[in-house]
């Protein structure tokens, strides 16, 4: 396959979607322009932070069981084009709704090193998909 020069660097540098970079232990090692404007946080922010930076206090426990079981396991249930959505939570302290999918990343060895997760906010979407019941809902109680 030919990959068009400069395809990675286009993609990396997006602004459209995060792609947010960890090492094993959850420190953010990339942070994308696309992340800056979904969180609000510059990338001299949030590089050497942890993920906790962009997790709600009340999901983190939750969060770190996942990401230390697949650090360990070296095996996810979102790595495979599946979709998770979560709550997100930006610089100004507001919570989003992400969708991601995450890539393992491996060393030499093939040992898991990390994970890298291309983030979409699907806030409005969710918002409008939630109304778009509530209204569903009422309809239906009045027949």
């Amino acid at each position: 396959m030919n990959i068009p020069s400069g395809l990675g660097e286009a993609l990396l540098h997006s602004a459209s979607d995060a792609i947010i970079a960890t090492d094993r232990d959850g420190r953010i090692t990339f942070w994308n322009p696309g992340a800056e404007r979904i969180f609000g946080f510059t990338a001299a922010e949030a590089t050497g932070q942890s993920l906790d930076l962009i997790i709600p206090e009340n999901l983190r426990a939750r969060h770190w069981a996942g990401f230390r079981h697949t650090m360990e396991t070296g095996t996810s249930r979102y790595g495979h084009g599946d979709l998770l959505s979560v709550p997100g939570l930006t610089k100004d302290g507001r919570r989003i709704s992400v969708e991601f999918t995450i890539v393992l990343l491996r060393d030499e060895a093939q040992e898991v090193a990390g994970t890298v997760a291309v983030m979409r906010d699907v806030t409005k979407r969710f918002a409008e998909v939630r109304e778009l019941k509530r209204r569903l809902a009422g309809t239906g109680s009045q027949s």
